[in-house]
């Protein structure tokens, strides 16, 4: 806990790492998709004309999406490969913040079970400049900050 006074910065959204069983694509340009909402189911008791009660419902997670430079790496492309060919494996992951010193790790949030459901290919343009971009969105069952 920081002292009274004491300047306590928050975490840069730049220095991050993306974890996924089994694969080791070296960094991501982008990560977004981290969110969770729990259904609200009204309902209202005997008696009680006046108040709404209010319970939760079924959790759902938006779908994660990744975008990195186009490199000679084709392992995200052949777990997106799988899903296509009808035999879809799920592998779970990691979203790793870390301090501005790449020393130590200060966030985390854990998803699982999840798989391709949408890869998108870059745009060129030959008069443009900018880094060539792949995204690949991920379906997952949950996250949960660790």
């Amino acid at each position: 806990m920081a002292q009274t006074g004491a300047r306590v910065d928050p975490y840069a959204s730049f220095n991050f790492l993306v974890e996924l069983d089994g694969i080791s694509q070296a960094s991501f340009r982008e990560c977004t998709g981290l969110d969770a909402t729990t259904e609200v189911i009204e309902t209202r008791e005997g008696g009680d004309n006046v108040t709404v009660r209010k319970l939760p419902g079924k959790t759902t997670y938006t779908n994660i999406t990744l975008k990195w430079g186009l490199t000679d790496s084709t392992e995200l492309w052949a777990w997106r490969a799988q899903v296509i060919e009808g035999r879809p494996q799920r592998k779970n992951g990691s979203i790793v913040v870390y301090d501005l010193a790449n020393r130590r790790e200060v966030a985390r949030w854990n998803f699982i079970n999840a798989w391709p459901t949408k890869w998108e290919g870059p745009s060129f343009n030959a008069s443009g400049n900018d880094i060539a971009v792949e995204t690949l969105v991920l379906a997952h069952e949950g996250i949960a900050r660790a």
